[in-house]
C-alpha cells in the first residue's frame, strides 16, 4: 500500500531533478512561443495544429464591420 504520512509532505520534483518535467516544460515553452514542434506524441501534434489554426483565423479576421 502506498500512502503519504499525514505529517510528511509529498515529494515534489522540479525540472532540475526529473528530466521528463524539464522536457515537458521545454515543449510547452516552444508551443507558447509558436515555434514549430515535432513530436511523435499525438497530443503534442494536436496542440501544434490547434495553435496554427487559431493563428490563421486571427490573421484573417477583419476588425472593420462588413455591410
Amino acid at each position: 500500500m502506498t500512502t503519504v504520512h499525514p505529517r510528511r509532505p509529498a515529494r515534489r520534483y522540479g525540472p532540475e531533478r526529473d528530466p521528463a518535467v524539464a522536457e515537458a516544460d521545454a515543449l510547452l515553452d516552444a508551443l507558447s512561443r509558436r515555434e514549430p514542434v515535432t513530436s511523435p506524441d499525438a497530443a503534442v501534434s494536436l496542440l501544434a495544429a490547434l495553435i496554427d489554426d487559431v493563428d490563421q483565423r486571427c490573421s484573417s479576421v477583419s476588425i472593420t464591420p462588413s455591410t
